[in-house]
């Protein structure tokens, strides 16, 4: 008996033990029955919850837990035996009705003959820590400046948007589209720069507040901040192109009345660019690529608008880009070459020399024209390399020229850009080159902008002097249309002046038939005003060239005004070297024009001899 006594004292201490360890532990605890209802509560468990621990017996548990959180199959794992205890984050339900996030470990406690008889759960309050977490988060997916979403968040939203939809998995369906309005403020780094970066940061939260209220309302709508003075609003479920222009119309009147800042009432406009698309077919990647193309294309069109994209429009860009690219392996494949158009004396018809003209024979595009691809060049610095090529080219071919025909000295006109000037040594290019090729630099003519040679700074005059002292000659290209500084001109080391194209259309214009007399009033003011410019020249002791010449009447006029040499498809089209010693050959040229109805002279728009076809200038 005693040691049955002993036994039951043993395990009434133990008991105590437990329900002192149940009734003190700093975790709230609780036992529930099979049937879900709260066996017994500890006061932790029970301030977790704002409530007494006698209110917490007998209640349901689903009255604690919100039932849809219940891990079913966890559950039923527990029960079944294949694991031993469970532990899950739940949110339970305070009495004041705020949220309780805890840490629960559930336990399953069996019977003699192992069939669930109690679950002990314990739960750790971790509200605090949930709440950081979701601070973090946040942070983590929004702009701290404005509040928006920032650019890890709208990238989630717009790879959402082009995934397949949950309904039909691994099928994107064909008639959903999506559609963004990229936009930036036109002038911003001006405002920064003006008024100080404190300002800027209250402008764009400005306007971060009037596209949030404007837009974030509407449902399928997300303003985002994706950095700078850069924003975007997402459609995810368009409804077509005019659905987005009306969005990007509506920006633009948001932002239309000025903001009041820090004392400052600052005007600002945008500029937009639209793209909207199908889903399938497209990626987020290619999707934002467009738009920011696009917002590019805004910009370039004047600002202060909206521009959908043009699917033409990104082509050319795209080859714009992978010209650029190949700009420098194609000068090393060879893949230029230069052909030359006669300079022919308009008293005489005699061939006083030719202009290079640079051609790129691309394996893919075809034959292209300077315009495709000079502008390139000039942008990418591959001008410099570009241009000594063309150089050294055409007075090797300078060179041929004088050796089978000595007596007629005739001179290579090659294009100097503006960048050759100022990103390499010019002076010392041009003497390099005639020493290798045995060029007498009186047979090479370089030809510069009136723009590049009159624009502001000394460096272009100095290197033309240079040049000029060399022997070499100088001649102003599309004269007329740049700074037009007389005074200038009288002072630098030119001679000759190239007449820009626009000053030879109303020689295009023919007077009536049998009316030699009368002529257009653009015609009679074209033909004073080159008759001028000639008289000028001369005066100065310069020579004219006219170019793109189409007829013989056309001809003739400009040769009554004066000038002395001209070029264009009524004397000769652009061609291979051989044309040139051809014509030399003969010692006049033979217009090629002569025995052709007029029009049919004409050179294709993208082949038209006039100055923007040069060989290094668009």
């Amino acid at each position: 008996m005693a040691d049955a006594g002993e036994l039951l004292a043993a395990l009434r201490a133990s008991e105590l033990r437990l329900r002192a360890a149940f009734a003190d532990a700093g975790i709230g605890m609780v036992l529930v029955d099979t049937d879900d209802l709260v066996i017994e509560a500890n006061p932790a468990f029970a301030a977790m919850l704002g409530r007494e621990v006698a209110e917490l017996a007998r209640m349901h548990i689903h009255e604690i837990i919100d039932p849809e959180d219940t891990p079913r199959r966890l559950y039923r794992e527990l029960v079944a035996g294949r694991r031993d205890r469970l532990r899950v984050e739940k949110r339970l339900k305070h009495r004041e009705g705020r949220e309780v996030w805890s840490s629960v470990t559930i336990s399953l406690v069996r019977d003699a003959e192992g069939e669930p008889f109690y679950t002990l759960a314990m739960f750790e309050d971790i509200t605090e820590r949930r709440r950081l977490g979701d601070r973090l988060a946040y942070q983590a997916l929004h702009d701290p400046l404005t509040r928006l979403p920032n650019r890890t968040l709208f990238f989630e939203r717009l790879n959402a948007a082009c995934l397949p939809s949950p309904q039909r998995p691994g099928e994107v369906e064909a008639g959903r589209r999506v559609g963004v309005c990229y936009l930036d403020l036109d002038g911003f780094a001006a405002i920064n720069d003006t008024l100080g970066h404190h300002i800027g940061d209250q402008l764009l939260t400005a306007v971060a507040a009037r596209l949030e209220r404007r837009f974030s309302a509407d449902e399928g709508l997300l303003v985002a901040r994706l950095g700078g003075d850069e924003f975007a609003v997402l459609v995810a479920d368009s409804e077509g192109s005019e659905q987005l222009t009306k969005l990007a119309a509506q920006v633009l009147t948001v932002l239309e009345r000025p903001f009041e800042v820090a004392g400052h009432r600052l005007a600002v406009t945008a500029s937009v660019g639209v793209v909207e698309r199908p889903v399938n077919g497209t990626s987020p990647t290619d999707l934002v690529k467009d738009a920011d193309a696009t917002l590019y294309w805004s910009k370039s069109d004047g600002r202060a608008r909206w521009t959908l994209y043009d699917r033409d429009r990104g082509a050319h860009q795209l080859t714009r880009r992978l010209l650029s690219t190949a700009l420098r392996p194609a000068l090393e494949r060879g893949e230029f070459t230069v052909e030359y158009q006669p300079l022919v004396g308009l008293a005489d018809g005699t061939v006083h020399g030719a202009e290079a003209l640079v051609r790129w024979r691309h394996p893919r595009f075809g034959t292209l024209s300077p315009d495709r691809f000079i502008p390139l060049a000039e942008e990418s610095g591959a001008i410099v390399p570009l241009g000594k090529w063309v150089l050294e080219e055409s007075c090797r071919q300078a060179r041929g020229w004088l050796a089978e025909f000595p007596d007629t000295e005739a001179f290579v006109s090659v294009n100097l850009a503006a960048r050759q000037v100022w990103d390499s040594d010019v002076v010392a290019d041009v003497a390099q080159v005639l020493e290798r090729t045995g060029l007498p630099a009186r047979l090479l003519q370089l030809e510069l902008t009136e723009s590049a040679v009159l624009g502001p700074g000394g460096r272009p005059l100095q290197a033309l002097q240079a040049l000029a002292d060399m022997g070499v000659r100088i001649a102003i290209d599309d004269f007329g249309t740049g700074y037009s500084n007389l005074a200038y001109l009288s002072r630098l080391p030119v001679h000759a002046l190239k007449l820009d194209g626009t000053f030879i259309e109303g020689f295009r214009d023919p007077a009536p038939v049998g009316r030699p007399d009368l002529r257009s009033r653009r015609s009679e003011a074209d033909e004073q005003i080159v008759g001028a410019m000639v008289r000028l020249a001369h005066d100065l002791g310069l020579t004219v060239t006219a170019e793109g010449i189409e007829s013989a009447a056309q001809a003739e006029r400009l040769r009554l005004t004066g000038c002395d040499t001209a070029q264009g498809w009524y004397f000769a089209r652009p061609g291979e070297a051989a044309l040139v010693a051809g014509i030399l050959r003969e010692g006049r040229i033979r217009p090629a024009g002569a025995d052709q109805p007029r029009g049919t002279d004409r050179l294709p728009a993208a082949e038209q001899p006039a100055a923007g076809h040069t060989a290094l200038r668009p």
